[in-house]
């Protein structure tokens, strides 16, 4: 099936059924609608490579993610995909698993498809693959990766806003030996997870132990293994705050393990605030940060300067929030 035929069932030319497919140019109401009776009639489908050759824009946007079986991501890559279907684009996801060599893969698969953007939700960028991007000149969205430029946006999170409430709420419940899971150091949201916890200790005039802080590897056998270093201390902490929920999961696995009980004897909070974390035993107290709200505002930068709306990136702030459950209670013998 092809555009000619498509022409001659509705009666009208093949630049109306390309105007009327594209939504570009005028077409008539009544018009159009005899070209898309006759698209669904005869179950034509437009050549999407050979209208990217003409038009010079493939309407797909990449979106790059660190690893497609947390659950966090496929939750932010659902919400970045329903924008990307309310606007008629398509979308690209390539998952680098941490690894610098598997975000080469990936960039050089979008340049390859001539996307119109990327959106890259991942901390694991070099300089090298961030100056080929830029090279190209075509829209960028990152995730805490640097400063807006012309055509890039970031989006900035809040880590030390979520961090802290955490925190003074542990203190709140009287726990003075407070424990923290990093993410791997090589990630720069992990990182800065980790000084915003050590520093919020400081504020609460706690003094500060690298021995509580123990790194993760952001999935849940790390959190474990994390985790059950902290509780072999001579003196382990009362309750523990992961740099996210997978490791607060795996936490929860080490204490059932070592014949511990949270929150009566040890307290857990998440960061992040996946679906999981209200059908755990107990419910985990997280940090929410939201994955819709993400994945919503990285098209949205995207879109704007793809259609030519907006021509200078621009630093786009992402809140976090402390959710209270079940998982934190007060220090034994507060």
């Amino acid at each position: 099936m092809n555009i000619k035929q498509v022409a001659a069932k509705a009666g009208v030319s093949t630049a109306t059924i390309s105007r009327t497919i594209n939504q570009s140019g005028t077409v008539s109401p009544k018009t159009a609608e005899k070209v898309w009776k006759a698209i669904r009639q005869l179950g034509y489908y437009p050549n999407t490579q050979a209208r990217a050759l003409v038009s010079g824009r493939s309407r797909i946007f990449g979106l790059i993610i660190s690893d497609i079986t947390n659950p966090f991501f496929p939750e932010l890559v659902k919400s970045f995909e329903d924008a990307a279907i309310q606007h008629n684009y398509e979308v690209i996801v390539g998952n680098t698993d941490y690894q610098q060599d598997r975000m080469s893969i990936c960039v050089r698969r979008m340049i390859e498809r001539k996307v119109d953007g990327v959106a890259i939700m991942t901390s694991e960028l070099d300089k090298h693959l961030f100056d080929e991007l830029s090279r190209r000149r075509f829209p960028l969205v990152f995730l805490d990766l640097g400063k807006p430029r012309p055509l890039v946006s970031d989006l900035a999170v809040d880590y030390p806003k979520g961090i802290r409430e955490a925190v003074r709420h542990l203190v709140s419940l009287g726990h003075q030996r407070i424990g923290f899971i990093s993410g791997p150091q090589s990630l720069k949201s992990a990182r800065v997870r980790r000084s915003a916890f050590l520093e919020c200790l400081r504020e609460c005039g706690m003094k500060e132990s690298s021995r509580l802080v123990a790194e993760g590897n952001h999935r849940v056998d790390g959190g474990q293994a994390a985790m059950q270093f902290l509780l072999a201390l001579p003196q382990p902490p009362t309750a523990v705050l992961a740099s996210n929920d997978l490791s607060a999961i795996g936490a929860l696995h080490a204490v059932a393990a070592a014949g511990f009980r949270v929150p009566q004897d040890i307290s857990i909070i998440g960061f992040d605030d996946i679906e999981l974390c209200q059908y755990t035993q107990p419910p985990l107290t997280t940090v929410r940060l939201s994955r819709d709200e993400l994945g919503r505002k990285a098209f949205y930068e995207l879109y704007q300067a793809a259609e030519g709306l907006a021509s200078s990136g621009q630093e786009v702030p992402i809140g976090t929030t402390l959710v209270l459950r079940e998982s934190t209670a007060r220090a034994p013998g507060a």
